[in-house]
């Protein structure tokens, strides 16, 4: 099993391009089920995608990839179609379960394995499935797989969300867009990402309107050939602007769009950090009397979960206490006791984490949990004296596009053995 094995207290300088959303790319990807002949842009070269890509091919698309490029070129001739998502290519990656949606629009069956991803709580899919039997979908669930079908074509219909739900929000849009008549769907998530999606179903033709947490879609033919870019991967972003914070003389961050992240760049500033934020780039300084703080995470625009564990570590180098509330997942505070191994002073009570600082890191073995956990690990270890071995790092290949040759390039000293 690989490992990093990274030398702290190296003072970075440089220039880093930030790679495509993964969080974009992949309902995209899941989208193209759905039309004939599809071109996805700035596309991250990581493990997620990859596997999507391949699922994409299970069930009988073509694609043609572009690692040089950065781009995916998808075709589905609506041949040999098969409309099952094993597990095998599910149980990695949460995001396999968006395929259920436009498989069940187009085909009317699916028989989709229930997901995998990072162990960070129970996201149970009772949400992704409450949308599609509003939409007129019948679904059991037996053997670990869920199975659903709708033989005379899902039907438009008005509902709903109990709690706000990302991946429920996109596979309800994905499923909305073949049922018949109108939807209409209340308490939706609006993440960037799902703004990137519906961005490119109105390039299909889709007819789609959003006011606040609403969503409305009319039933649309989509079949036409169309390219689109995947917008600045806004997590990181967030992860490399941290970076900075903690160990970088200057770093550029490049190829990025600001507006994604207020909040995230308003609560560095109100810590200490000190970047210049341009149209297209950040440049981000190493920041010395860190402020402590109170923060929560909360869907967007609130701050995200998807970059608690990194903060945290900004937070060990504060003066004072800070406090990070989980909102999100019941279960995302496990970077914690490996972060302990190498000296951070952290409490954790029911869905809050104390951080007490300033503290001093030392290099330790430990052990990626989940793929923000580990490179929480990677910005700690940056800080840390002497040398960290970080394990599991399959976690990280599976949401970050080369972050060692990033790093690297910018002079920090990692390994992978």
């Amino acid at each position: 099993m690989q490992k990093l094995l990274i030398d702290g207290k190296k003072i970075l300088s440089g220039n880093i391009n930030i790679s495509g959303s993964k969080n974009s790319a992949l309902p995209i990807l899941a989208a193209t089920i759905l039309n004939n002949h599809t071109t996805i842009k700035n596309i991250p070269l990581v493990n997620d995608i990859l596997t999507m890509l391949n699922l994409l091919k299970f069930i009988g698309l073509k694609y043609k990839l572009s690692k040089k490029k950065n781009s995916v070129e998808v075709i589905n001739r609506n041949k040999n179609v098969n409309t099952v998502a094993p597990y095998k290519l599910v149980k990695t990656m949460r995001a396999g379960v968006l395929v259920l949606g436009p498989l069940l629009a187009k085909y009317k069956s699916a028989k989709v394995s229930l997901p995998g991803g990072c162990a960070i709580g129970t996201r149970p899919v009772d949400l992704h499935l409450f949308a599609l039997k509003k939409l007129g979908a019948k679904i059991k669930i037996k053997n670990g797989y869920i199975f659903a079908s709708a033989t005379k074509g899902l039907k438009g219909a008005k509902f709903k969300f109990p709690s706000i739900s990302v991946g429920a929000t996109e596979n309800a849009i994905l499923a909305a867009v073949q049922a018949k008549g109108i939807t209409v769907i209340d308490n939706c998530a609006i993440e960037p990402e799902i703004n990137d999606l519906i961005n490119f179903l109105k390039k299909l033709g889709v007819k789609i309107k959003t006011k606040g947490r609403k969503i409305t879609i009319q039933r649309s033919v989509i079949e036409k050939k169309i390219s689109h870019k995947i917008i600045c991967d806004r997590i990181e972003l967030g992860t490399y602007l941290i970076g900075g914070a903690l160990v970088a003389k200057k770093l550029k961050l490049k190829n990025v769009e600001p507006n994604l992240i207020k909040k995230e760049i308003d609560i560095l500033k109100k810590m200490g950090v000190k970047m210049k934020v341009g149209k297209n780039f950040i440049e981000v300084y190493k920041s010395k009397n860190i402020k402590n703080i109170n923060i929560e995470t909360n869907p967007y625009p609130g701050f995200p979960t998807d970059l608690q564990a990194q903060i945290m570590i900004l937070m060990t180098q504060a003066k004072g206490l800070s406090k990070i509330k989980e909102s999100i997942f019941e279960n995302r505070f496990m970077h914690v006791p490996e972060l302990k191994r190498m000296g951070a002073k952290i409490e954790i009570r029911n869905n809050t984490a104390y951080i007490f600082g300033p503290c001093f890191l030392n290099g330790a073995e430990v052990m990626a949990t989940d793929l923000r956990a580990s490179v929480s690990l990677v910005l700690a270890a940056l800080i840390a004296d002497k040398r960290t071995k970080i394990n599991r790092i399959y976690h990280l290949d599976r949401g970050y596009e080369d972050l060692e040759k990033k790093l690297v390039k910018c002079r920090a000293r990692i390994k992978r053995v």
